[in-house]
């Protein structure tokens, strides 16, 4: 079961991108996946321009669809549950075939 859903605030989504994105330097996929989840959330619920006052600061949801498509890269080729293994394709290689 999903860690976030649509009942997760913003800044729940906004811990889970933190806290999930070293899934890389952990090499953790399950981290990967709720990371990939909070890039969805975060471009459906993050505001194009916040701020307070005179000060206002744009958000880029071009860097959360960067980081959601590497993270999903990512996934895929460090996956190892029966789900993933079932989708890949191996291809035989005769490269290095002596007679």
């Amino acid at each position: 079961m999903a860690t976030l859903n649509s009942q997760s605030s913003l800044a729940d989504i906004e811990a889970a991108y933190a806290d999930n994105a070293s899934y890389e330097e952990d090499n953790s996929p399950a981290k990967a996946k709720v990371f990939i989840t909070a890039c969805r959330l975060l471009l459906r619920m993050m505001p194009r321009l916040t701020g307070k006052g005179g000060n206002q600061v744009a958000l880029s949801p071009d860097l959360i669809r960067k980081e959601l498509l590497a993270a999903k890269e990512w996934l895929r080729n460090h996956d190892t549950t029966a789900a993933s293994r079932s989708r890949r394709v191996i291809h035989a290689s005769f490269q290095t075939f002596r007679d």
